[in-house]
C-alpha cells in the first residue's frame, strides 16, 4: 500500500471521527450561535458558513497541492544524480490565476458580509413602524432595562433588571448605554455582540421567531466579575407580553395580612453554609425548562409565609436596603442597585448567575462577595454585609450592615413575595 493511499485513509478516518463534534452537543447549548432563533442571528450564521466553506476550499486546495508536491518531489536515495525538475516560479499563468482566485474568494465572502452588515445594523425600514424599543444599561456587574414607551404615572419609565422581556415575532431595537466602563451586549441565539461605550450611544436590533427563554452575556472584559455578568431575554406572545406589561406597571405587591406568628423564622430550606465561589446556581429541573419556571414565577409562591414577608419588609427598610434599591409602592427609592418592585417574578438573581430560589437568594444576601467578587453589596468580616456611600467630601466609604440568619430569611420571604 502506497504512502499516498495510507494518508488518504487516515484523513478520511479523522474526518469521520470529528463528525460527531459537529452533529452532537458540542455546538449546542444555552449560548450556541449555531442554534439561531431570530433573523439577525440567522443572517450572521449564514455569513459564517459562507466564510467557513470558502476558507475550507482554500485550505483543501493549498493543503492538497502541498501534499502532492511533498510526496511527488521528496528526495529519495537514488535521486542524487537526477536533474532538478522544471520550476514553475514566475509562471504568469500560475501567478495571475492565484491572484484571480484570491479576489474571487474575497468577493464571494464580501457580498453576503456587506448585505448582512446593512441588514443587521438597524431594524429594516419596512419593519420600523412595528418595532418595539428598549434601553439597556450596562453596569458593574448587571444590566438595567428601561421601556421608554411604558410610562408609569408619578414614577417615570418602567424598569426591569437582568431579565429583558420582549414581544415574540416583533423586531426590538435595543439602545445600548453604559454607566461606567465598556460592556458588550450579546444574546447569541438572537443577535451578535455590540459594545456599550461610555459617552457614546450605540444600538442593535433583535427578534425572536417564537416565545422562548434565551441566555445573554457581557462579552467585553469590564472588571473583576465580568465573567458572571449575565442576563436573560424572555420572548412572549403579544397577548402575554401585554399582560406582563400591565402587571409590571402595578406597584409592589403587599401580601394579604395574616395573623401574627409567634416565631418569625422561615422553614423549608437549609442555607448553604460555605459554598464554593461560582458554584453551580441552577437545578437540573430549571435547566431543562427555564421558560416553564419563568411562567411559574409569575404566581404567588405556594405556602407563602405572610407574617415573615411583612417582617422582611421592615428589615428591608431598617437595614438601609432602600438606599440602593427601589420598590415602587413600598419604601425603597434607591437608584444604585436593581429595581426590586417585581423581583419575585424573576427567574434569576445576581445578574443571571443563580436561579432565584430561596437558598440561592439567602446565599446572595449573606455572602454576596462569594457569589460575585467585588460587587457593591459585598460581604465583609464577621457576617457584615456592606455597601458604598459617599461622605460630605465625596470620598467613597463602606457602610456595614449586620444581617442575622433570621433577618436574611425574612428578607428572602419578602423579596419572593414581590410578584
Amino acid at each position: 500500500m502506497s504512502f499516498a493511499t495510507i494518508s488518504r485513509r487516515l484523513a478520511t478516518a479523522a474526518a469521520v471521527a470529528c463528525l460527531p463534534l459537529f452533529t452532537s452537543g458540542w455546538l449546542s447549548g444555552h449560548q450556541s450561535t449555531f442554534e439561531t432563533k431570530g433573523p439577525v442571528a440567522r443572517t450572521q450564521l449564514d455569513v459564517f458558513y459562507v466564510t467557513l466553506w470558502v476558507t475550507m476550499l482554500v485550505f483543501v486546495l493549498v493543503a492538497g497541492v502541498l501534499a502532492y508536491a511533498t510526496l511527488k518531489f521528496k528526495a529519495r536515495k537514488d535521486d542524487a544524480n537526477k536533474t532538478m525538475p522544471p520550476q514553475g516560479h514566475g509562471n504568469p499563468f500560475v501567478e495571475l490565476g492565484l491572484i484571480a482566485l484570491s479576489i474571487a474568494a474575497l468577493v464571494v465572502i464580501a457580498v453576503p458580509t456587506l448585505r448582512a452588515i446593512w441588514y443587521t445594523y438597524d431594524v429594516p425600514e419596512e419593519q420600523r413602524a412595528n418595532a418595539y424599543e428598549v434601553n439597556a444599561h450596562g453596569l458593574q456587574w448587571w444590566f438595567k432595562f428601561e421601556y421608554p414607551s411604558e410610562q408609569i404615572d408619578g414614577t417615570g419609565t418602567l424598569v426591569n433588571a437582568n431579565e429583558l422581556v420582549i414581544p415574540a415575532g416583533r423586531p426590538v431595537r435595543v439602545n445600548l448605554r453604559t454607566a461606567d466602563v465598556i460592556h458588550s451586549f450579546w444574546v447569541p441565539k438572537l443577535a451578535g455582540k455590540v459594545d456599550m461605550m461610555p459617552n457614546r450611544g450605540n444600538h442593535l436590533w433583535l427578534q425572536s421567531d417564537e416565545p422562548g427563554y434565551f441566555w445573554g452575556q457581557c462579552a467585553e472584559f469590564c472588571g473583576e466579575s465580568h465573567s458572571v455578568m449575565r442576563f436573560r431575554v424572555v420572548a412572549l406572545a403579544e397577548a402575554d407580553f401585554a399582560k406582563w406589561i400591565a402587571k409590571q406597571r402595578q406597584p409592589a405587591r403587599i401580601p394579604a395580612v395574616a395573623p401574627e406568628q409567634p416565631k418569625l423564622v422561615a422553614a423549608g430550606y437549609v442555607p448553604l453554609s460555605n459554598p464554593k465561589r461560582n458554584s453551580p446556581g441552577y437545578t437540573a429541573e430549571f435547566d431543562a425548562d427555564p421558560m416553564g419556571h419563568w411562567v411559574a414565577k409569575q404566581e404567588v409562591d405556594a405556602g407563602e409565609d405572610v407574617a415573615l414577608a411583612l417582617h422582611g419588609r421592615t428589615v428591608f427598610k431598617e437595614k438601609s436596603c432602600i438606599t440602593c434599591h427601589a420598590v415602587r409602592g413600598h419604601d425603597g427609592m434607591g437608584v444604585n442597585g436593581p429595581d426590586l418592585t417585581h423581583f419575585g417574578s424573576r427567574t434569576t438573581v445576581a445578574a443571571g448567575l443563580l436561579e432565584n430560589s430561596k437558598v440561592n437568594l439567602h446565599r446572595w444576601i449573606t455572602q454576596p462577595n462569594n457569589v460575585k467578587p467585588g460587587n457593591k453589596m459585598y460581604r465583609g468580616v464577621n457576617g457584615m454585609a456592606g455597601y458604598m456611600t459617599a461622605d460630605a467630601e465625596g470620598d467613597m466609604t463602606v457602610e456595614h450592615i449586620k444581617v442575622s440568619d433570621d433577618e436574611a430569611r425574612a428578607l428572602v420571604e419578602y423579596l419572593h413575595s414581590l410578584k
